[in-house]
């Protein structure tokens, strides 16, 4: 029996060797021409999803950044519109205040001009009625004069009283 497993174990030996010789091969082999290139392949793969998150981290980035320059651009643009609407606001009340000022001056100098229109007029009138007084005046005193002058007797006592006033001055 010893020889049968002697046959067996050289048989089996020769098998192990030649197994342990074809494994050796395969893995050098394995190692050649499939480990490099499987590595390489995730070697890549992992670089492609670093890259990828790297990208993804920058686009992140960039991201927030155009976000708080658009708040800051918003910020800005709200603070410009509340300065055009204070200036308007100041402008509008400036010209209010300007209108109501040349209103009022407007309005003293036609008050002005008014004034001045009725004492002219009044100055007028005053002297026409004052020239149609003195007329009446003239016409009432040479009716009297007429009257008094068609009697002889009053002519000569009236003569007569003006010589005296002027012998008395």
């Amino acid at each position: 029996m010893e020889e049968l497993f002697e046959g067996i174990l050289n048989h089996h030996l020769g098998f192990v060797v030649w197994a342990t010789v074809a494994f050796l091969l395969l893995l050098i082999l394995l190692k050649t021409f499939a480990w490099k290139p499987i590595l390489g392949a995730i070697h890549e793969r992992e670089r492609s999803i670093e890259n990828a998150l790297e990208s993804a981290r920058m686009a992140k980035e960039e991201m927030q950044s155009l976000i708080s320059e658009n708040d800051a651009l918003l910020k800005e643009a709200r603070a410009e519109r509340d300065l055009i609407l204070k200036e308007a606001k100041e402008l509008k009340d400036k010209m209010i205040a300007e209108a109501k000022s040349t209103a009022q001056a407007e309005g003293a100098k036609m008050l002005e001009k008014a004034q001045a229109e009725i004492d002219s007029q009044k100055a007028a009138a005053v002297a026409e009625i004052k020239g149609q007084v003195a007329e009446l005046s003239l016409q009432i005193a040479e009716k009297v004069l007429r009257q008094q002058m068609a009697d002889k007797s009053k002519q000569e006592a009236l003569v007569s009283d003006l010589l005296q006033d002027v012998k008395l001055n």
